[in-house]
């Protein structure tokens, strides 16, 4: 007699449960150059982290006191206008890897500026 009561009653607390859950799903349109912007931003991102991933880079940070993870951090923190300006940046560097003191000056300005802000 108890089992059948204490399957009742877990059978009540349970539909009760069930019904009683919040729906949290949301649905809405997703556009193609929506999901194409932020795949976009991601690969932007991605090239940023590479080349703070250059031992010169991290050299010349080292150098003026920027750490690492401080970088990546605030790398990921950008938002989409400054990856872009960031990544517009790197890739209009010369082709040889190269940077001269002008351009790695600018770059790690704007990273000490994104730092500070």
């Amino acid at each position: 007699m108890n089992v059948k009561l204490y399957q009742r009653v877990g059978g009540l607390v349970l539909g009760a449960a069930l019904c009683l859950q919040a729906s949290t799903a949301m649905a809405g349109m997703v556009t193609t150059d929506n999901m194409a912007g932020q795949n976009h931003i991601a690969t932007e991102k991605g090239k940023i982290r590479n080349f703070l991933d250059r031992a010169d880079v991290k050299a010349r940070l080292q150098a003026l006191g920027v750490a690492e993870p401080m970088a990546k951090d605030r790398v990921a923190a950008m938002t989409d206008q400054e990856v872009q300006a960031m990544a517009q940046r790197i890739d209009s560097m010369p082709a040889g890897g190269r940077i001269d003191n002008h351009d790695l000056t600018v770059i790690l300005l704007i990273v000490l500026l994104l730092l500070l802000i």
